[in-house]
């Protein structure tokens, strides 16, 4: 069933699994404003149903990032330029890259699992897209790249917090700094890739992953990935306490007592 389709974004749901994809190939999936504010979009119409999120790309490329459009003093028909944001008060400027940030925080929601699926380029806001995801199943011609540096920005798009959580403070400084590419090898090395497949395998290994994921008690899940994830916030004592806080919400949930 498909529940949305515009501005390059397509969004579909088979029973648990949701997919997201970005369709707009002929430009090899390059984003924009109206694509954010599409994917903002597809986060708040998922039924309560979801567990597993799958995030694709059509064509050669998951996403070559950024549209180069909106470097130009034009900018995109309706949207206000770089330039004119750069020239906006501090809040007005603040108010509009939170709004473009929307597009990538739904994904590590705890009551989801989310999985990109990457082939190809994926630069600049495709690699910080496939960031927000909490798993990458990778095809052997991916190609990541924080191009941002390079350009005289910096990556905004909430891609910095996951990437020195997968490889660390240095080697993040170092991808970012140079804007070099990332090959599938050394992404599957260095924990950017959980799983590298051949191309044609791609979506194959994403479905057997899905269904992996869905085996589990949905609860448990969650559970477990709030412990996780809030893991590098806490001291050791208040992980122990947080492990502990859980179990007995699932033992308690397991043998039907109510808290």
């Amino acid at each position: 069933m498909t529940l949305l389709d515009k501005d390059g974004v397509r969004l579909t749901v088979d029973d648990a699994i949701a997919t997201v994809t970005l369709a707009h190939a002929a430009k090899r999936n390059a984003q924009s404003p109206a694509m954010w504010r599409a994917l903002a979009e597809a986060g708040s119409l998922l039924p309560g149903s979801i567990r597993i999120v799958v995030l694709r790309g059509e064509g050669m490329s998951f996403s070559a990032g950024l549209d180069r459009q909106a470097f130009t003093p034009e900018g995109f028909d309706g949207e206000p330029s770089f330039i004119d944001l750069a020239r906006g008060t501090d809040s007005a400027l603040d108010a509009t890259i939170a709004e473009y940030q929307e597009a990538f925080t739904w994904w590590r929601r705890n009551d989801l699992v989310s999985i990109a699926a990457v082939q190809g380029h994926a630069i600049g806001a495709g690699f910080q897209l496939a960031l927000a995801c909490d798993l990458r199943v990778v095809a052997p011609d991916v190609q990541f790249a924080m191009r941002e540096t390079s350009l005289g920005l910096v990556p905004d798009l909430t891609g910095t917090h996951p990437l020195v959580g997968l490889v660390g403070y240095a080697r993040a400084l170092e991808i970012c700094a140079t804007g070099r590419f990332v090959h599938a090898e050394e992404a599957e090395r260095i924990g950017l890739a959980n799983l590298v497949v051949p191309a044609d395998e791609l979506d194959g290994a994403v479905g057997d992953l899905a269904a992996a994921l869905i085996a589990a008690p949905r609860d448990a899940v969650i559970e477990t990935k709030a412990l996780l994830a809030g893991a590098a916030g806490r001291t050791y004592e208040e992980q122990r306490t947080a492990e502990r806080a859980a179990q007995a919400r699932r033992l308690r949930d397991l043998a039907g007592v109510g808290e």
